[in-house]
Parts: structure tokens; C-alpha cells; sequence
């Protein structure tokens, strides 16, 4: 799983105001910045690069999407629009996979 945006999103609603939980069904193992995510239900694993590793980082405490945009803003060099959509578009993927759960 990447930071791409041709996520195939179902039915989830996803704006900068939702509300974001990581499943606890959901292992997370890093190395050399980059994760693999083990789904213990489905027992399938999820790669993510190191921008979705960080991103998965912010989703772990629980902000709305809003806060995890500012706080990639800050670090990063990138337009703010581009950043609200590749989260979006990458809590999307992670919602599909049921890695994590939209409030």
C-alpha cells in the first residue's frame, strides 16, 4: 500500500473532519522507516512506504484527518492540496483493507 491516489474507495465518507482509528485487529513491525501492517483477523499483510508509515503513525492518536494534514504540512514541502487528497486517498485504502476504522 502506497500513497497512491487510485484507491478504489467504497462506501466510506472520508473529509479532513473525519475521525480516524486504528483497528485492533492490527500489528504494525517497522524497518528502516517503511512498515508491514498484519491484519490478525484476515491474517493478511499491508506494506506502506515511509510517508504512509508516518501518516499511519498520526492516525495512531486518534486525530481527525485535518490535525494529521497540518502536521505533514509542517514537515514536508508539499501543497496542501496534494496532501489532503494522497491522506485521504490513503485512509481509504487503509478503511478497505479494514486497517482502520472512520469515526
Amino acid at each position: 500500500m502506497t500513497n497512491e491516489t487510485n484507491a478504489t474507495i467504497t462506501a466510506h465518507t472520508i473529509t479532513l473532519a473525519s475521525r480516524v482509528r486504528v483497528s485492533p485487529d492490527v500489528l504494525l513491525q517497522e524497518t528502516a522507516g517503511e512498515a508491514v501492517l498484519l491484519d490478525t483477523s484476515s491474517e493478511h499483510y499491508f506494506g506502506l512506504d515511509p510517508i504512509g508509515t508516518r501518516i499511519w503513525r498520526l492516525l495512531d492518536g486518534g486525530a481527525d484527518l485535518r490535525a494529521v494534514c497540518e502536521s505533514l504540512l509542517a514537515e514536508y514541502d508539499v501543497p496542501a492540496e496534494r496532501v489532503e487528497r494522497d491522506v485521504i486517498a490513503l485512509v481509504g485504502q487503509l478503511a478497505d483493507a479494514r486497517l482502520v476504522i472512520i469515526d
